[in-house]
C-alpha cells in the first residue's frame, strides 16, 4: 500500500514514515502543498496522511483539490488544531478521519487501516489462497497454520499479488506499489524480488504459484508449482 505523507516537521515525518514501513506500507514523504499536489499527479496512492499547517498553505487545499477531481483516495488529517470548528472544516473538506497531535503510532496505523477497510477502499484484514494466509494487520504469513519468516519487501510483494490473485499484475504496477520516490530501484528489482518470494513460498510448502507472463506481468494462483 503506497501512502502519501505530507508533514513539514522532519523529525515527525521520519517517525511516522518508519512506523508506516514497519506496518507494511510504502510512504512517500513531502513537506509542502505544492509537492503533495505534484505527487498526486505523478503516482497512485491508496491513502494520504496530511498535516494542515504547511509552509506554502493549508493541507485542506490538497484535500479539496483531490475531491474536486473525484479522487477516491482516503485522506487522514494529522494536526495540532484541536478546535471543533477545525475538525468540522477538515471533515467538510473531504477528510475521512482526523487525528490530533500528539498521538500514538499504534492509533495512527489502526485508523489508517480502518479507513482503508471502508467500502470501496483497498484493504482487507486477512488474505488467503489455498493453504496460505496473510494477516495484514499483524503482518504474519502462515502456511498450513505455521508461521513463515519473511522479509518486509517480500511480504509487501506477497500482499500486492494476493490482493489481485488470479489476475495479472503488471511490472509497472508492482514498481509503483512497492517502491517510493526515494527507493533505489534497478531495472530488474521486481524480477529479483519475485524470484526470492517464489523460492520462499516453495520452501515453505505453500500451494500457490507466482506465474510470469513475459512482457505482461505476474499472477498469483492456487496450485503448487
Amino acid at each position: 500500500m503506497r501512502i502519501l505523507l505530507v508533514e513539514d516537521n522532519d523529525r515527525l515525518a521520519e517517525f511516522i514514515s518508519a512506523g508506516l514501513k514497519s506496518a507494511g506500507f510504502v510512504p512517500d514523504v513531502f513537506g509542502t502543498v505544492a509537492d503533495a499536489v505534484a505527487a498526486f499527479d505523478s503516482a497512485s496512492y491508496q491513502a494520504a496522511i496530511l498535516d494542515l499547517g504547511l509552509p506554502d498553505g493549508d493541507g485542506l487545499e490538497i484535500i479539496r483539490a483531490q475531491r474536486a477531481k473525484a479522487a477516491p483516495c482516503p485522506m487522514m488529517v494529522l494536526t495540532a488544531r484541536d478546535g471543533v470548528s477545525d475538525r468540522v472544516s477538515g471533515l467538510n473538506a473531504g477528510a475521512d478521519d482526523y487525528l490530533l497531535k500528539p498521538f500514538a503510532m499504534e492509533e495512527l496505523i489502526a485508523r489508517l487501516r480502518a479507513i482503508l477497510r471502508r467500502p470501496g477502499a483497498a484493504l482487507s484484514v486477512e488474505l488467503s489462497l489455498s493453504n496460505l494466509t496473510f494477516d495484514t494487520a499483524g503482518r504474519e504469513v502462515r502456511v498450513d497454520g505455521q508461521l513463515i519468516s519473511m522479509p518486509r519487501r517480500e511480504m509487501e510483494m506477497l500482499e500486492h499479488l494476493l490482493r489481485r490473485s488470479g489476475k495479472v499484475v503488471s511490472k509497472r504496477s508492482l514498481e509503483e506499489g512497492l517502491y517510493g520516490f526515494d527507493d533505489d530501484v534497478t531495472p530488474n528489482s521486481v524480477e529479483v524480488l519475485v524470484s526470492r518470494l517464489r523460492k520462499r513460498l516453495q520452501q515453505s510448502g505453500a500451494a500457490v504459484t507466482v506465474h510470469t507472463l513475459r512482457g505482461i506481468g505476474y499472477m498469483m494462483a492456487d496450485g503448487a508449482p
